[in-house]
């Protein structure tokens, strides 16, 4: 059979031209398609940028219906609807990500964080701590612990809280140590209303070892051993915590004075509250030396200054509360009028006597070591308002 050689250059021309078309239409379509995806997307934008949420989340689920293998998208989304509020919408766009076995490990653990974020700030803290838990080992996995450390502590999970402090310690995400301290001394304060006081001594030696310098073990320490009548180990433990942590000492100056009264040691405790109060004035230390001195509590040697003590800290510092004290017990020539006078000090000095919170202000009648209000450990100096 004779071969035509004029069918190739007849085919030539035509495999050209359908080429040309095929690859037109290819183009036009991924145009197509690429323009929708996009424009939903920078629409969805411009109404964030705008603040109207509700027209954003509208077109994010445009975009998302358009090209639904595009996770950027369905972050956007479920970010958008945990910000609304609304966490089980948010949870199904994440739930739905972790379900895809297309996406890269990376995009898993960046949705698995996403879902964790979730459950927290919908208060579902049992799932919020399960989500956390899978982030170990993985990009998230320091910020998911701190996470996991706010629950358990917001949970009164004292132990757990111990367990990943110590995790966060070892693995160098800062120094934990006085946080575990706290966590060991709530322990304590559990087993000590438990009726466990071994246990509960044995939990603060054990803070005490964890933060050598912390002034709470041994405070908590010191009110225990009070509590079971042994007040010269409780006297010990407070003359300790004053050599280690003398800032802490108007935290505790009513009780060393309390304790000693049934000890022989009235002189040690008066001489160290006095320069405890010479290198750094305190109401809480000045009242304690009034309390001595009116007392009896005072060496032969000594000469008592008793209530003279307001006026010494007036001349240093200008307080209404050592004032009124001071007043209470003077003679007025209109003494007529002293009682309406002592009430109208009294009333103003009453919120100056209070503690506050130095990271959210939040104010209390007693020294919190754990703020009610922000939830921060240590933020309460332990002077009060008139002296901060």
């Amino acid at each position: 059979m004779e071969f035509d050689i004029s069918w190739i250059l007849l085919g030539f021309p035509a495999a050209f031209v359908l080429g040309w078309l095929a690859s037109r239409f290819d183009l036009r379509q991924i145009r197509r398609e690429n323009r929708s995806a996009p424009k939903a997307y920078f629409k969805g934008l411009n109404f964030l940028l705008n603040e109207q949420q509700d027209k954003a989340i509208d077109a994010f689920i445009e975009a998302v219906q358009n090209d639904p293998d595009t996770a950027e998208l369905h972050f956007a989304l479920g970010n958008l609807f945990r910000r609304r509020g609304e966490y089980s919408r948010a949870v199904r766009v994440h739930e739905h990500l972790l379900q895809r076995a297309d996406i890269a490990k990376a995009e898993r653990d960046r949705a698995q964080h996403a879902l964790a974020l979730d459950f927290l700030k919908a208060g579902l803290l049992d799932r919020a701590e399960d989500a956390l838990a899978r982030l170990d080992d993985t990009p998230y996995e320091n910020e998911a612990r701190l996470s996991r450390l706010a629950i358990y502590e917001r949970a009164h999970d004292w132990p757990q809280a111990v367990q990943i402090a110590r995790q966060m310690q070892s693995n160098s995400q800062g120094d934990y140590s006085v946080r575990i301290a706290h966590y060991l001394c709530e322990q304590a304060l559990a087993q000590q209303a438990q009726g466990k006081l071994d246990a509960a001594r044995a939990l603060l030696h054990e803070a005490q070892s964890e933060a050598p310098r912390a002034p709470r073990p041994r405070i908590e320490l010191a009110q225990l051993q009070h509590k079971n009548g042994e007040s010269a180990p409780a006297l010990s433990t407070l003359l300790e915590l004053a050599a280690v942590s003398p800032s802490s000492t108007p935290l505790v100056a009513p009780l060393m004075v309390e304790l000693a009264k049934t000890d022989d040691r009235k002189a040690e405790v008066r001489n160290l509250l006095r320069a405890n109060y010479g290198s750094d004035p305190s109401l809480d230390v000045m009242q304690s030396l009034v309390q001595m001195d009116e007392l009896g509590m005072v060496p032969a040697a000594i000469p008592p200054l008793g209530r003279e003590w307001y006026l010494e800290h007036l001349a240093h510092e200008p307080s209404l509360v050592a004032a009124g004290r001071w007043l209470a017990q003077e003679t007025l020539s209109h003494e007529e009028h002293h009682p309406a006078i002592q009430r109208a000090l009294d009333t103003a000095a009453k919120p100056l006597t209070r503690y506050r919170c130095a990271a959210c202000g939040f104010e209390a009648r007693q020294h919190f070591w754990q703020c009610p209000g922000c939830q921060s450990w240590d933020s309460y100096p332990p002077r009060r308002v008139e002296e901060q």
